[in-house]
């Protein structure tokens, strides 16, 4: 077992966690507005948007993956576009997987923000506009400093879920090694090999590493319940 430890290549890993942070930082800017605007509107849109945004969870990823795929690929006019222009393809690459991810844990972030955001008190947000604050003001002076613990689980939860992500980086991204294959994906090629050793180890990780993520997340938001009391 320590062989096949120091045998293995440790790579999958970082890409893994390259494309979870980009992905969640830029969830988060994308996240916030819309998680703002989902927790303050009455629009009858809303429902819409809610379910457009939930979408991910309860679509199967090969289904979310094969359309990423097909809205990507270069014969689609927007992955036309960015070839002709830019020169740059959108499938089969590292910007795939990001985009395709973005796609993926969007709820993730948005539900937890949101969430935070109709947890605050109204009478505070209403205190800042009397006080001549501007909504963005208000966003970032008032209402972010008062749900950091949505934010810890939105920032761990997305990071940790697209980490994990199987179906929808298998197909938008392929196993292209440094660049697509990340662990996830070099799990499954390893029990396509029957190289169980290696397979073992890796699972072992993803799992350790899911645990730590969910043990933060619930130490965090018990120490900020009993800060708030």
């Amino acid at each position: 077992m320590i062989d096949t430890l120091l045998a293995l290549e440790f790579e999958p890993f970082l890409l893994s966690f390259k494309l979870a942070a980009l992905t969640t930082l830029i969830l988060f800017t994308i996240s916030l507005p819309l998680a703002w605007y989902l927790s303050q509107t009455t629009s009858k849109v809303k429902p819409i948007l809610e379910a457009l945004t939930a979408l991910p969870i309860v679509l199967p990823p090969s289904v979310l993956g094969f359309y990423i795929l097909v809205a990507l690929s270069q014969n689609s006019p927007l992955g036309a576009f960015f070839e002709e222009v830019f020169g740059v393809r959108l499938v089969f690459n590292f910007t795939g997987l990001v985009i395709a991810s973005c796609f993926y844990s969007l709820p993730f972030m948005v539900q937890p923000l949101q969430s935070g955001f109709e947890s605050i008190n109204k009478n505070i947000l209403e205190a800042s506009y009397i006080a001549k604050k501007s909504q963005l003001q208000t966003i970032f002076r008032v209402a972010l400093p008062n749900i950091k613990p949505s934010i810890m689980t939105a920032f761990i939860i997305t990071f940790a879920h697209t980490v994990g992500e199987f179906g929808v980086v298998l197909m938008v991204g392929g196993s292209i090694p440094g660049e697509t294959k990340v662990a996830s994906v070099a799990i499954y090629e390893m029990v396509e090999m029957m190289d169980y050793s290696s397979a073992h180890i890796y699972s072992a990780l993803m799992v350790l590493m899911s645990f730590l993520v969910l043990l933060s997340v619930y130490i965090f938001n018990a120490k900020q319940k009993k800060n708030f009391l």
